[in-house]
């Protein structure tokens, strides 16, 4: 990448960018944008630097990776919009492409109609430039096609879909939010994973910009590693809160909304990472307790467990699961999802067919629904055990499995991911951990709970001799039905075997 002129004299330049990130309020981008692309500070902006990065001094060449955590309306997307403008239009990148080879300037977000608003940003600046206009060849919905080779595009964060093109340069839209229930729960990695390679050719920067959001993820990572002085000199991380970066937001109304919701707004106005936020569970855990296998037959002589997560059909799936115990391990036989809109009396149907055939005649599962579910079931032979423990607590039992790996999953995608996108979460005042999915980025975690509810079940319901309690609630009475219960299902699988009655007939 060769710049026919520095950004500094393009953002001067009226037949340029002096349009672009003018006015003071626009100072600390400017002088954050032009340290990246290596260019020297004047001794009244080198305080502004120092603020924003934690260094004393710019890095003098310009950086392969530039991550900007930055407060809501902190002006996120004009500055990243003014340094792609400058990449693309300003540079020259041919000695870096194949004959005939179109570079690509890839803006990334967690959805095409995101990163479409950052490509308005991009030709409003093209346009509205007297020289840099002439460089705009055509413009569809999701690209800029300029004349010099180059073809700035939006695309989702998906890693199925970045691989291929040469890019000049990359730019990771609000990176730390690429949570969506179609992904991995930190996608980040595997796009930018996918997207890296296509900068090598040509040595462009990849460019990082976002609001915080749990101390996880690449932008997390990022942070860490290379905030301050001691980070790696091609990598330079700032940080800045709204008002450091935008001037014009009255500091009352940060005061407002810190005061209606500090944990949250902390991270959204002064750019810190939440502290009352982790993950639950890594990938690399749940994807060790991944078996070879979808789904597993019913076998004899096995007691089997089922936790159902009811839906009233217009929001969330209506799932199942069933599980049974091998020794010290709990092995998921089957989960079943039916996904909103839905007739929950005919999910219930199919359901218990299902479960007839892996011989359950119980089920437990949260109170949603009051009374309704529970009916549906009994109605039909099977009967419903209203869970003692919440979700978040049967998620605290079932990491314990996870973690030591005595639990087997089948094969499903999309479990994987409501696992891996759990949450937990300090409740603010009580100072109590919970567990749950993360409630405002459209997310959902049906089956990881109805897995981790039959999980749970087949771990605790042992049936020891002494009796202990399966629930965990300690009543001898309770105790003394369950054992009956079990032996006499032992007892009848006993006499179906002997019979030759499973050789005969499917369940």
């Amino acid at each position: 990448m060769k710049p026919r002129t520095s950004l500094r004299d393009a953002l001067s330049d009226p037949a340029l960018l002096a349009h672009v990130l003018r006015g003071p309020s626009w100072l600390p981008w400017r002088v954050l944008l032009i340290a990246a692309m290596g260019e020297a500070l004047t001794d009244a902006e080198r305080p502004i630097f120092t603020k924003l990065t934690g260094r004393a001094r710019e890095p003098l060449q310009r950086v392969n990776e530039l991550a900007s955590v930055v407060g809501r309306r902190g002006g996120k997307t004009s500055g990243m919009a003014a340094l792609a403008t400058y990449i693309a239009a300003c540079c020259d990148h041919s000695d870096a492409l194949a004959r005939g080879e179109t570079g690509v300037l890839l803006c990334v977000a967690q959805a095409t109609g995101v990163a479409v608003k950052l490509l308005d940003f991009i030709e409003a600046n093209l346009s509205d430039s007297e020289i840099l206009r002439q460089l705009i060849k055509g413009r569809t919905q999701d690209s800029i096609e300029l004349t010099n080779n180059i073809s700035i595009e939006v695309r989702p964060a998906s890693f199925r879909k970045l691989r291929g093109p040469t890019y000049v340069g990359i730019i990771a839209d609000e990176l730390a939010f690429w949570f969506v229930d179609s992904s991995y729960a930190n996608p980040d990695v595997e796009v930018l994973a996918a997207a890296r390679p296509g900068l090598l050719t040509t040595g462009g920067p990849l460019i990082m910009a976002s609001s915080p959001y749990a101390k996880m993820g690449v932008l997390w990572d990022t942070f860490r590693k290379h905030y301050g002085p001691d980070g790696a000199p091609g990598v330079l991380v700032a940080r800045g809160g709204t008002r450091d970066f935008n001037q014009t937001i009255p500091q009352a109304e940060i005061d407002r909304e810190l005061e209606r919701d500090r944990a949250r707004n902390t991270a959204e106005l002064l750019a810190e990472f939440r502290g009352d936020l982790e993950s639950y569970v890594s990938v690399e855990v749940v994807e060790s307790c991944v078996g070879s296998y979808y789904e597993m037959a019913p076998a004899a002589g096995t007691n089997y467990y089922c936790f159902t997560d009811p839906s009233g059909g217009s929001d969330d799936s209506f799932t199942l699961s069933i599980s049974h115990r091998d020794g010290e391990r709990v092995i998921i036989d089957c989960i079943r999802e039916v996904k909103p809109p839905l007739s929950p009396e005919q999910v219930i149907i199919d359901f218990v067919s299902v479960l007839k055939n892996y011989r359950c005649r119980r089920v437990s599962g949260d109170r949603y629904g009051g009374e309704f579910p529970r009916e549906q079931f009994k109605k039909r032979g099977i009967s419903y055990v209203v869970s003692e423990k919440v979700k978040s607590d049967i998620y605290v039992d079932f990491l314990p499995l996870l973690n030591s790996g005595r639990v087997m999953l089948p094969r499903n995608e999309k479990l994987v991911r409501q696992l891996c996108s759990l949450e937990r979460t300090t409740v603010r005042g009580s100072g109590k951990d919970t567990i749950d999915h993360p409630r405002d980025r459209n997310m959902h975690d049906d089956l990881a709970n109805a897995v981790a509810g039959a999980a749970v079940l087949a771990a605790k319901r042992s049936y020891p001799s002494g009796l202990e309690w399966v629930n965990g609630s300690g009543s001898e009475a309770d105790a003394a039905a369950e054992a009956a219960e079990y032996q006499a299902e032992k007892f009848r699988q006993h006499v179906l075997v002997s019979s030759g009655y499973y050789n005969s007939r499917r369940w």
